[in-house]
């Protein structure tokens, strides 16, 4: 049962639930870029970020992977393990786009022979910096052996979602990994969403961008990007 509001986001919700290791999350139609510089309100965006993310993060959980998703609750909400967020993001890129195309002088959509593996520090107000693991340990968001397994978990779930992505004709250009501690166990695990709002995922047929990037570049059709990604994944299911 959903109780009380525990934190509201621009583009979700967190409820507590009768279980105090479990939580709730909405999705609500909110869409920000930028670091909430760039917002719009998208008519049926939180519906289809909750169906994808269910669906890979209940892959993840399928493969071994550890996540916070339990189960689909609705169009709008899932219910979640409770954590203690790790204010640490990995990102793993086959591609490089974006702010790390731009910082590194290569043109957007370079395919280098390696998969990079990114580090930042989740804090908006900074911008969400690129950080290693010495920084990350010294500001005491981390300990080595923490990053060491949210470093382990990042690969292999950035593989594993790279390669039934492939299956439904969809390249997986890049993934933002959050984590938190389970309130339960205290294990690290996969938490927050993997949807186009946190993947870069562009059509292998036709190189046709499927991701926010078609809101944060002007783009346009977003909705119908959003819900191509769902149809592809849920025909190889």
């Amino acid at each position: 049962m959903k109780k009380e509001l525990l934190f509201e986001g621009t583009e979700k919700r967190v409820y507590a639930t009768d279980n105090p290791h479990q939580v709730i999350f909405h999705y609500t139609d909110v869409t920000v870029a930028y670091n909430n510089v760039k917002r719009a309100r998208l008519v049926r965006k939180g519906m289809y970020s909750n169906k994808i993310s269910a669906l890979l993060l209940g892959y993840l959980n399928s493969c071994g992977i550890p996540t916070h998703f339990i189960e689909l609750v609705d169009d709008r909400e899932q219910l979640c393990r409770k954590i203690e967020l790790i204010q640490l993001e990995v990102v793993v890129h086959n591609r490089m786009c974006g702010t790390l195309a731009s910082k590194l002088g290569v043109e957007d959509g370079y395919k280098p022979g390696n998969t990079i593996v990114d580090l930042c520090y989740n804090n908006d107000e900074l911008g969400d910096p690129l950080v290693n693991s010495d920084q990350a340990v010294a500001l005491g968001l981390a300990s080595y052996e923490d990053l060491e397994t949210m470093f382990s978990i990042a690969k292999r779930a950035g593989k594993l979602l790279t390669e039934l992505m492939e299956k439904a004709g969809i390249e997986l250009v890049d993934v933002k990994f959050e984590f938190g501690r389970a309130s339960d166990t205290g294990e690290i695990i996969i938490s927050d969403e993997i949807s186009p709002d946190t993947c870069r995922m562009w059509e292998m047929e036709t190189g046709e961008r499927l991701d926010k990037d078609r809101f944060r570049l002007d783009l346009g059709d977003v909705i119908p990007a959003y819900a191509k990604v769902l149809e592809k994944l849920e025909s190889i299911q």
